[in-house]
């Protein structure tokens, strides 16, 4: 209703102009107060109209509704004509060039109702138009004016007037009926951006996640509810500021990443851990005009994070333990019972002495196991340097081959050209490379093929082992690098978790890949820059 009451403020202000403008200057000498046949009727005319137009100013506060908008509208339209017919007509009929007025009202028309109005006050205005002319013409009314018309004068204008108002009544209805339908699409676009601006801020303030969105300075512009919460501040307090003031851990750099970023941030007076994800805040045609950052007090998740450790670690205790004890207890089980037999001196020397040599056999392997679960529990620092890559893997290549001459006839190829340096402990990693090639070597069957090679990919250099062997059964992939785990009748079940222990000391990662026949080992290391 407001723009209702505008519009027809407007419509009161305009003809109060029009009446000041127009009517006021026939009262200036030599314009045309002379000329006008009864200038006592054209004066109470005039104040009528203002007296009209204050009535209107009277009434507008009366509007409630659109009802009373639609009638208010046509009754001042509808005196409009009135007026302009009788304007015409005081002031010379058929040589008055007040007839534009006409279509200024249809406009009007257009503007203040609809298409439909425009061709009603164009049938009113084409109406009494033509009843004032003919009426002059028929000598009913006297003329106002000196100037004599020929017939044809008559109803050439009368003719040219009626289509004048029509056509201005089609146009202006047309666009008006255009403008109405634009202004409701607009409308309706602009209720929906009302109310996804609304929708989005509803969620962005209902996340429990820290929400912060800044301008191409890195000025922060808006702080949701959580994002205060979590930093026990108020919007007040970070608004236009820096983001490295808030969040130290981003520093200077303010670059966007992919990656998700965390540091720890001063909270009344303790280390708070939090996580971020950063992103460039985009407008609708694809432009960049700011940040936006989400990020998350991660205290909780950092303590339930350390009890899982720590549930996990007692754990692997358990089942290491178990592991353990099941690796010792076979052999001491041999040792006891050798033992038991020669200490009763019930057995010849022959078997005594072949008892004494599985006594012997079973303390060598109990020496192996522990001396592998210390090597494992307790690793020795990397003493690193700088080596050729390349250099070593030939030699376990060369190792290989002289350890498996004329057993299974195994093909071993190196797939490497040239040198490589990389920084590391040279006696560990040979011993990773010896693990994993004996390992290949025990899987292959005759005539198959063991691939030792490398390549770089970015900042990290990989160390592939390949053999053509039968694969390792999907259900112990998951358990490979356990310690004690093992499919082998001699193995100890150490020699891959002590492989991949060291590999972590080193700052890499192992991993395996076995589909059917075939294994691969991958180690991943740190290339040097």
């Amino acid at each position: 209703m407001q723009e209702a009451v505008r519009k027809l403020t407007y419509l009161i202000f305009l003809r109060a102009v029009l009446v000041t403008v127009l009517l006021g200057s026939y009262y200036l000498p030599k314009i045309g107060f002379s000329t006008i046949a009864q200038p006592v009727v054209f004066s109470y005319f005039v104040i009528l109209l203002y007296l009209l137009t204050a009535i209107y100013i009277l009434f507008l506060r009366q509007i409630k509704n659109i009802s009373h908008y639609i009638i208010f509208a046509y009754t001042q339209i509808v005196i409009d004509i009135i007026a302009e017919t009788i304007l015409l007509y005081l002031t010379g009929g058929l040589a008055s060039w007040f007839s534009f007025l006409f279509p200024v009202s249809i406009i009007s028309a257009a503007i203040m109702l609809n298409r439909r109005a425009c061709y009603a006050v164009a049938t009113l205005s084409s109406c009494l138009y033509g009843l004032l002319i003919t009426l002059q013409f028929a000598g009913l009314l006297p003329l106002t004016t000196d100037i004599v018309f020929m017939e044809k004068d008559y109803f050439y204008n009368i003719f040219s007037h009626i289509t004048i108002f029509y056509l201005v009544a089609f146009l202006s209805g047309y666009h008006s009926e255009k403008l109405y339908r634009t202004t409701l699409s607009l409308e309706e676009k602009n209720t929906i951006l009302s109310d996804l601006k609304v929708f989005s801020r509803d969620i962005i303030e209902s996340m429990t996640s820290g929400v912060f969105t800044t301008d191409l300075n890195w000025k922060i512009v808006t702080f949701n509810t959580s994002a205060q919460k979590i930093l026990k501040c108020g919007f007040d307090s970070v608004e236009g500021k820096d983001t490295s003031e808030i969040f130290p851990f981003l520093g200077g750099s303010k670059k966007v990443s992919l990656e998700r970023i965390g540091g720890t941030v001063m909270v009344a007076g303790r280390s708070v851990p939090v996580g971020m994800g950063i992103s460039e805040l985009k407008d609708g045609m694809g432009k960049q005009i700011g940040i936006i950052g989400v990020f998350q007090d991660l205290t909780e998740f950092k303590a339930m994070e350390a009890e899982v450790k720590k549930k996990e670690k007692w754990a692997f205790i358990g089942e290491l333990s178990a592991s353990i004890a099941h690796e010792l207890r076979n052999p001491l089980a041999s040792l006891k019972a050798s033992i038991d037999m020669l200490r009763e001196k019930k057995v010849s020397s022959e078997h005594a002495d072949h008892l004494m040599q599985i006594a012997l056999s079973e303390m060598d392997r109990l020496n192996a196991i522990i001396t592998d679960f210390l090597l494992y529990a307790k690793p020795q620092e990397p003493n690193k340097t700088t080596f050729d890559l390349h250099q070593y893997l030939s030699d376990v290549a060369t190792l290989l081959r002289s350890s498996e001459t004329g057993k299974k006839n195994v093909t071993i190829s190196e797939h490497i050209e040239g040198q490589m340096f990389i920084t590391g402990d040279p006696k560990q990693l040979l011993q990773v490379f010896w693990n994993l090639g004996i390992n290949a070597l025990d899987a292959v069957t005759d005539g198959g093929n063991i691939s030792i090679g490398t390549r770089k990919t970015g900042g990290t250099v990989e160390i592939l082992f390949k053999d053509t062997g039968a694969g390792i059964n999907q259900e112990h992939i998951d358990k490979i690098f356990y310690p004690f785990f093992t499919t082998k009748d001699n193995g100890t079940g150490l020699g891959l978790a002590i492989t991949q222990k060291i590999v972590e000391a080193h700052g890499g990662r192992i991993t395996v890949k076995s589909k059917g026949a075939g294994t691969t080992f991958r180690v991943m290391l740190p290339a040097n820059n």
